[in-house]
């Protein structure tokens, strides 16, 4: 169990930015859901969500900033630890909370062909998780994790109804790990590339579809306190998995707009965990592999727009699935399947300015779990996010 659980720590530590991903990256998808795939509002998040809608938006520069709040409630667990005796422990995490900025910008149209270049810095994932009563510390006292995506992307008009994009990811990720064996600092720099399609068949109907490819997270990293063997290096890689959405989005004669987007994410990429440990001692100890076997997951996103003379009134909804199979759950990533509800809106103040402010809140699943180290149930750890956004022409 020593062995599985400290694996364990540094594989969620790795992984953060997909079991605690962070799809809503602009004040505008917070207030949707994520559900910005097929209809864009001229905002500059189009960069990021549908680069190839940025060839249907206004001949001028889109900027945007964005921040948002974090909090996430504590997670409870009430049930038997493997190696912690017969009790039955009730044990909860830290309660944490975090500002996540991001930028996105468009830029006007480039020669005759109407080509845009657009780039967005984001956040896609990261956070962290902290368990400070025994025995659940032994696993995950604490391992926060930083994840920023750099994302340049061009778009061109291949006809008056059809745009095209492609872009170049760049993920840059610093991770640390504190348990009860030893503490942990790694970092990676990491590409991928990422594909979009906007086709808008009539004024009232548009249609979207993007791909985000899977990057391998080479992650470096020094480990100290060793107990097994003396300090050195680690390394370690591990999917951040592809994912496909396809959307589509209506407007009414009332100016409602409905977009629904099917998301698929590729985690069966997941398959097992290698490490390779510096110290010849370490890495005979720990430098084992583990089965994950983890399986692709489905989202479903709903988003309602509606368009005032200088006010836009948004909400979404959300249904997502968690990608861990009960016999790989632990503390540091308890995944359950999570329910959310967005809400938010835009005001125009001028020709130039605009601004944003929403909210989301997403309600967690309670998960009973029965593997080699847990037998019990996990409860609460809903997530709120509040989002403020002003965005800037010219």
């Amino acid at each position: 169990m020593r062995k599985a659980g400290l694996l364990s720590i540094i594989t969620a530590t790795a992984l953060m930015a997909s079991g605690y991903k962070i799809p809503e990256t602009s004040s505008n998808a917070v207030a949707l859901g994520a559900a910005t795939i097929a209809h864009n509002h001229e905002n500059a998040d189009a960069s990021y969500y549908n680069p190839a809608k940025m060839v249907f938006m206004k001949d001028t520069n889109h900027l945007e900033v964005n921040l948002m709040y974090i909090g996430l409630d504590k997670i409870k667990y009430e049930g038997t630890v493997s190696g912690a005796g017969p009790s039955t422990w009730n044990l909860e995490s830290e309660k944490e909370d975090f500002l996540v900025p991001s930028l996105h910008y468009v830029s006007p149209k480039l020669g005759d062909n109407g080509a845009r270049i657009g780039v967005s810095v984001v956040v896609p994932g990261g956070l962290s998780k902290r368990w400070q009563s025994v025995p659940a510390n032994n696993f995950a006292e604490e391992f926060s994790l930083e994840i920023v995506e750099i994302n340049p992307t061009v778009a061109f008009q291949v006809t008056d109804k059809l745009g095209f994009a492609f872009g170049f990811r760049v993920i840059d990720t610093k991770g640390v790990v504190n348990n009860a064996y030893y503490d942990m600092e790694g970092d990676s720099t990491d590409y991928g590339y990422n594909l979009a399609l906007a086709y808008q068949p009539t004024s009232d109907l548009e249609l979207g579809l993007t791909y985000r490819s899977n990057i391998n997270l080479n992650v470096n990293g020094t480990t100290t306190k060793v107990l097994a063997g003396n300090n050195g290096g680690v390394d370690v890689s591990v999917p951040l998995p592809a994912a496909l959405s396809v959307a589509a989005a209506y407007t009414l004669p009332s100016d409602t707009t409905i977009e629904v987007v099917y998301e698929k994410t590729f985690w069966s990429a997941y398959n097992s965990l290698d490490f390779s440990f510096e110290d010849p001692t370490a890495n005979i100890a720990l430098g084992n592999s583990i089965e994950k076997d983890w399986k692709d997951t489905n989202a479903f996103r709903l988003g309602v727009t509606q368009e005032l003379t200088d006010l836009t009134i948004m909400a979404g909804l959300v249904i997502d699935q968690t990608s861990a199979p009960e016999r790989t759950v632990g503390f540091e990533l308890p995944g359950t399947d999570t329910r959310s509800v967005a809400l938010g809106g835009r005001y125009k103040i001028n020709e130039t300015f605009d601004f944003g402010v929403s909210a989301l809140y997403s309600v967690h699943k309670s998960r009973t779990v029965q593997n080699d180290t847990l037998d019990g149930e996990f409860t609460e750890g809903n997530v709120l996010l509040v989002s403020a956004g002003l965005g800037y022409k010219f």
